[in-house]
């Protein structure tokens, strides 16, 4: 009888061994296949307005992004400002209400201020030079920028920045005399300003237009892209521009390490090849766009003034050493790093002197 009901119990428990095996076996199925189909939302901000060449490529990134991540990595973008200045957008990415954008010099001196060399005025001749610059201190930057809480994906640029006016300009004098914006809390356009002795006004970018617009605003000059002010639509307001460009103002697509970390290698590594492959392509896109554009807006009525051959070059070097040297002494831009570069540029000038 012992032997019965030993064989009887073990019998009994038999059908409930399979039944918690047959359960284990599904929950973890279960649990594999919601780890791989897990999906991460990137919520990114721009100041571009839609509809321009620029976030026309944005759009195609982010659809491949999407496609060969197999729906696992998908975008949320935030254009036109709609999220605010970029210092709005940077607070927001660091609370993780935003995980990424694209920035100008303004935004990228506010995670990685040394990068910004990039853009002094009248440092670089042609974009060749600059090019080749870059292209030695990437690392640096890169490694500055996750120092900083981002990734960088990519490094766009925004491209020749001329002045546009409400009058003619034609030289440093007329622009003491002008009410020119400045990008409200921008360090080094404010030791631009203040080395050539010119007194801005501040505001946000977002509130140029209106103040363009308004009747008695305050501003009657601002500097930009030819294909910038075509795509914010400052053009519509100004009469006049220079042929001279100032500099030519950087770009970056970042994300926040909080966000580039949580992600598999696998995505880690698509955002980020993706990332270069969309801003190189930006960044030729955009060379050709404000050729375009300077035709586009000749052929609107603007009329161009101040060229190069008018230009007193010794005044504006003597303008960026001051700009420098104060950038220099307040760390904004470290004097190893602005040593670092001219020794880059130097040594690409050196160079090519001997190929010519």
């Amino acid at each position: 009888m012992v032997l019965t009901r030993s064989r009887a119990r073990r019998k009994s428990q038999l059908p409930q061994q399979l039944l918690f095996g047959a359960l284990a076996t599904i929950l973890f199925f279960c649990a594999q296949n919601v780890f791989a189909e897990k999906v991460y939302t990137l919520k990114f901000a721009t100041l571009l307005p839609t509809g321009t060449s620029w976030t026309k490529t944005l759009d195609n990134w982010v659809k491949d992004i999407e496609q060969k991540s197999g729906g696992q990595l998908k975008f949320k973008v935030y254009p036109g400002g709609v999220m605010g200045d970029e210092p709005d957008v940077l607070r927001k990415i660091r609370k993780g209400q935003l995980h990424g954008g694209l920035f100008s010099g303004y935004g990228i001196g506010r995670i990685y201020s040394p990068a910004r060399i990039l853009e002094l005025p009248f440092l670089f001749k042609n974009t060749d030079e600059s090019d080749y610059v870059r292209e030695q201190l990437m690392d640096e930057i890169e490694a500055g920028f996750r120092d900083s809480g981002f990734e960088l994906l990519g490094w766009p640029e925004v491209g020749a920045i001329h002045f546009f006016s409400k009058h003619k300009i034609a030289s440093i004098e007329d622009m003491r005399k002008s009410r020119i914006w400045l990008w409200q809390g921008d360090p080094l356009g404010e030791a631009l300003f203040a080395a050539a002795d010119i007194k801005p006004v501040p505001l946000s970018i977002i509130d140029v237009y209106p103040q363009l617009s308004a009747k008695h605003g305050s501003i009657d000059t601002v500097y930009m892209s030819t294909f910038g002010a075509i795509a914010l639509q400052w053009y519509a307001k100004v009469k006049y521009a220079s042929h001279i460009s100032v500099t030519n103002a950087i770009g970056a697509i970042v994300v926040s390490n909080r966000f580039y970390n949580k992600l598999p290698k696998d995505l880690q590594q698509l955002l980020k090849q993706s990332g270069i492959t969309a801003s190189d392509e930006i960044r030729l896109q955009t060379r050709k766009e404000n050729i375009r554009s300077k035709q586009l807006l000749i052929d609107n009525g603007i009329e161009f003034y101040w060229d190069w051959d008018t230009v007193n070059m010794d005044e504006f070097i003597t303008i960026r050493d001051r700009a420098a040297a104060h950038l220099i002494k307040t760390d904004y831009i470290p004097q190893a790093f602005f040593d670092k570069t001219r020794f880059h540029l130097d040594t690409y000038r050196q160079q090519h002197s001997k190929i010519q």
